[in-house]
């Protein structure tokens, strides 16, 4: 940086003093300058510029605060501020920081003068031996105190077939098992304490002191105590509070402290290694259980894709093979037969009749994902999603075993008082069970806010309601648009084949309601927070859950009114020939085409599902990588190798406290495409699977390269999370039992070729001529006739009514009420199948494995043997020590009466 030949010694002398002050001790081998020769000053330059080298070097990928010794936990970074309230942060950064000093924490200020910007100052923070202990002991955490003695789970028979995808052993258990206990320090001598620097991993470290800042106060203000580094944060009294990274991710470290971060990066956030399993025990050593926890769940979930996807892909490949051979398609594409069926308008008076062979392609199409295999994926899922959930219920509870959360008790942490609580709070009250007075906030002062949420929420609701509808009138009133341009352009009359009216209306309308989608999640992620933070809640639990409540209920409605609308009401009131619905008495209510609504759900799916993943995966990748670009330029340098540790991360883009709730937000989000209508589109689990296969490295990268540390958490679940998902489980066996019965053609089909076919040889041979009601043109309103007169007499529409010439013509025949009851029944016993061997599953799978239980039975006898036997050998020693006091006062004593005898 600053080693060149021709700088003079004052030049360097300025670089030093603002690089850093250097002590009494590191100056005093320079020659006086008083007394220098020419060859002194020389070598007094050299060894400046060599100290300063030195020095940078040391700065470089540092951790440790000047003296190398005490490690750096947290940092702080600010701005002066030069406006009306900059004294007033002053203020407040000196009393939080005197504060911080008061409770034991270790604190060094970097000079502005010394910062790549030279604006930003920097706080860094070290917590002594002592904090760590006592602190330790109030969080409850777990240390070891024994080599554990229990063998790791063994791989399968048949594991050596996947060796390509394993890692090595010393990459996937980093360290040794060992029987732990909460840590106590009145215990110390319990734990196997080798190093007091190495004993608490720097995940726990930075843990400690966040719980510290977050509870510090910094005064007293409008008669309320402040309290907390994020109250700081909020109001730009301090620009960031983060811990560090171990070191540089491309390289490992000089020392010989192992760098996690590069080991992470070459082992996790390749993405050559998309095929590999994930380290998850470096994950959770280096970013925290709560984290860690994520990525196991994201990586069981992306297996358990792995069956669903091949089994989809099975049925895809079959309707594949016979769409060619299938007996609905060959006779809508026959000119003899589908060729001579003249079809009724599909809108009024710019929509001409049509003959039914014009949507061949499209009734093959339709044949891909509407034909016997619906059924079987319908109810393959619904067993799939049983197994997903309670095969997780096992891998969680290996996971509480393996990473000491088995008595990990949520009021540790999740059930803590938030400081914003406490500091609002201006009464108390007794706590029943620990008989100590609490912040408290009388249910008066809340339903306000209360009331102000709710009616955001039903506002929001009404808003993503009304979107649809206006999507719905977008479809029904271009429809007519796109039918008349069609007609009238001879240069579409190529590919009107496939690209018909409705293929085009179904596909801008699915379009522009995956833009709408994109945009008000946008704005309901910002309402959603402000809402839970108005609402002031109690404790984290509390503030998490109100959260995820009112953000997934605006995900859900967002994100599945339109497939909800296409596979359950579309097509299913739209009346008939002469008597058709309309939507506010302008608009037709929109037709299925004569191969059903199958056909416009896939592609509603497919779009919205497709579309969301291509737009948060360039999202996340870029975001940060062009954030942190612009970062650097701002502060005149393209590489980390050139400023300090502390000035690399404050660069990197911070991992907000609600990242991870976006995160299992969106795999929920897409858990419910793969479930809620998988039967319209069994190629969805095999989207799902490319997407998380790719999207786990694309975290990895971003975590380990782009973000900065994220504070560690504990976590012994996925929360909340979980109920969603048994919630959604349950509505996707209904949802597809109504696919299949109301969207699908497959009932109707089925009826017909048991009740209705007269083919022996061909039993599904004339389904479509009995499929389509007849309508006699003379009978239409003078408002709904096409322009242009035909010589036709009668056209057709997909309905079972009877004909014209009938005394209840136009009324649903016997074969409308015969399809509907199969229908009904369908849904019935499908439903039932599947919850019956839900429920078989659910009770046959136990929630915590066998060898699990035992295991956990083992580390608890001998945990509780090695602290008996520790409290014993105390004891003893306390006895031994005290016989020998005893012992040795009553020697004391025989010898003084002695001495008193003889001077007698």
């Amino acid at each position: 940086m600053v080693e060149q030949e021709g700088l003079t010694a004052k030049e360097i002398d300025y670089a030093l003093q603002k690089n850093e002050n250097l002590g009494s001790k590191e100056t005093s081998f320079l020659i006086p300058e008083d007394s220098q020769s020419p060859p002194e000053k020389r070598l007094n330059l050299f060894l400046r510029r060599r100290l300063m080298f030195q020095r940078s070097e040391h700065s470089k990928d540092s951790v440790f605060f000047r003296d190398g010794v005490r490690q750096i936990d947290f940092v702080l970074s600010y701005v002066e501020d030069v406006k009306k309230d900059g004294e007033l942060k002053a203020e407040r950064r000196r009393e939080f920081e005197q504060n911080l000093r008061k409770t034991g924490l270790d604190l060094e200020i970097e000079d502005k003068l010394n910062s790549e910007d030279g604006k930003t100052y920097f706080v860094k923070i070290h917590a002594p031996w002592e904090v760590l202990v006592t602190y330790a002991e109030v969080l409850g955490i777990k240390m070891p105190i024994k080599l554990s003695d229990i063998p790791r789970p063994k791989y399968p028979p048949l594991s050596y077939m996947l060796g390509a995808v394993k890692l090595p052993s010393s990459v996937k258990y980093p360290t040794p098992e060992y029987f732990t206990a909460q840590f106590s320090r009145h215990r110390q001598e319990l734990f196997l304490i080798e190093d007091e620097a190495t004993f608490f991993p720097s995940s726990t470290r930075n843990r400690i002191v966040y719980y510290i800042l977050s509870r510090c106060p910094f005064g007293v203000e409008e008669g309320k105590k402040k309290i907390g580094i994020e109250r700081l944060l909020n109001s730009n009294t301090y620009l960031s509070a983060y811990p560090l990274h171990d070191g540089q991710y491309w390289k490992p470290s000089k020392t010989t402290r192992p760098n996690e971060r590069y080991n992470l990066c070459k082992n996790w956030a390749r993405f050559s290694y998309f095929y590999k399993e994930q380290p998850f025990h470096l994950i959770r050593n280096y970013f925290g259980e709560k984290i860690g926890i994520y990525f196991v769940f994201l990586g069981y979930y992306t297996e358990m894709l792995l069956f669903a996807a091949l089994v989809g892909l099975a049925c895809f490949i079959y309707g594949l093979l016979s769409m060619e051979n299938n007996q609905t398609s060959t006779e809508i594409c026959d000119p003899n037969i589908g060729g001579q069926m003249i079809m009724c308008p599909l809108c009024d008076e710019v929509c001409d009749y049509w003959r039914l062979n014009t949507t061949c392609l499209h009734s093959k199409f339709s044949h891909l994902f509407d034909n016997e295999s619906t059924v079987f994926f319908a109810l393959f899922m619904g067993i799939w999603v049983t197994l997903f959930l309670e095969f997780w219920k096992q891998r969680q509870a290996r996971l509480e075993y393996e990473w000491d959360l088995v008595d990990f008790e949520e009021e540790q942490q999740q059930l803590q008082l938030r400081p914003e609580f406490e500091a609002m709070c201006k009464h108390k009250k007794m706590n029943p069970v620990t008989k100590e007075m609490e912040p408290h906030m009388p249910l008066c002062h809340r339903i306000p806010w209360y009331f102000v949420s709710g009616t955001t929420v039903t506002f929001g609701m009404a808003l993503l309601l009304s979107s649809m509808v206006s999507i719905i009138i977008y479809r029904l009133s271009v429809f007519a648009t796109f039918a008349s341009f069609m007609e009238s352009e001879a240069t579409l009359q190529s590919v009107k084949s496939f690209f018909t009216p409705q293929l085009a209306t179904a596909l801008s309308g699915s379009c522009l309601n995956c833009i709408v989608i994109l945009i008000l999640n946008f704005f309901y992620e910002k309402i959603s927070a402000w809402i839970t933070k108005m609402e002031i809640p109690r404790t984290h639990q509390e503030y998490e859950s109100s959260l995820t409540l009112k953000m997934f209920l605006f995900q859900f409605v967002n994100y599945y009114s339109s497939c909800f609308y296409v596979a359950f009401f579309k097509g299913k009131f739209v009346g008939y020939p002469g008597r058709y619905t309309y939507m506010f008495n302008i608009w037709r209510s929109e037709e299925c085409g004569p191969a059903g609504c199958l056909v416009e759900l896939t592609t509603q799916l497919t779009i919205i599902m497709i579309g969301k993943q291509i737009f948060a995966n360039i999202h996340e990748a870029f975001q940060p990588l062009i954030f942190n670009w612009w970062r650097r330029r701002r502060a005149r340098t393209h590489s980390e190798k050139l400023y300090s540790r502390w000035e690399q991360d404050h660069d990197l883009q911070m991992y907000g406290h609600r990242r991870l709730f976006y995160e299992y937000l969106e795999t929920v989000i897409q858990f419910g495409f793969v479930t809620l209508f998988v039967a319209s589109f069994p190629l969805a689990p095999l989207f799902a699977l490319m997407n998380n296969i790719m999207g786990i490295r694309v975290d990895a990268w971003k975590l380990t390269t782009q973000y900065r540390r994220p504070v560690a958490a504990k976590a012994h679940s996925i929360g909340v999370w979980q109920d969603i998902l048994f919630g959604m489980a349950i509505v996707s066996v209904a949802t597809n039992a109504f696919i299949v019965s109301f969207t699908s053609d497959i009932i109707p089909r089925l009826v017909y070729f048991y009740a209705y076919s007269t083919n022996s040889t061909e039993p599904l041979s004339g389904y479509v001529n009995n499929s389509l009601s007849v309508f006699l043109i003379a009978d239409f309103p003078n408002h709904t006739v096409p322009m242009e007169k035909k010589d036709f007499v009668t056209c057709r529409y997909r309905d079972y009514r009877y004909p014209p010439d009938h005394e209840d013509k136009y009324s649903h025949n016997m074969q409308f009420w015969h399809v509907l009851a199969a229908k009904m029944t369908f849904i019935i016993v499908m439903e039932h199948v599947v919850f019956l061997f839900k429920f078989l599953l659910a009770w046959m799978i136990p929630d915590v494995p066998k060898d699990v239980v035992e295991k956990i039975k083992r580390e608890k006898l001998m945990t509780v043997k090695i602290i008996h036997d520790f409290e014993l050998n105390k004891l003893k020693e306390n006895l031994d020590v005290e016989y020998g006091n005893i012992k040795k006062n009553a020697l004391v004593n025989e010898s003084n009466s002695l001495e008193a005898k003889t001077s007698v």
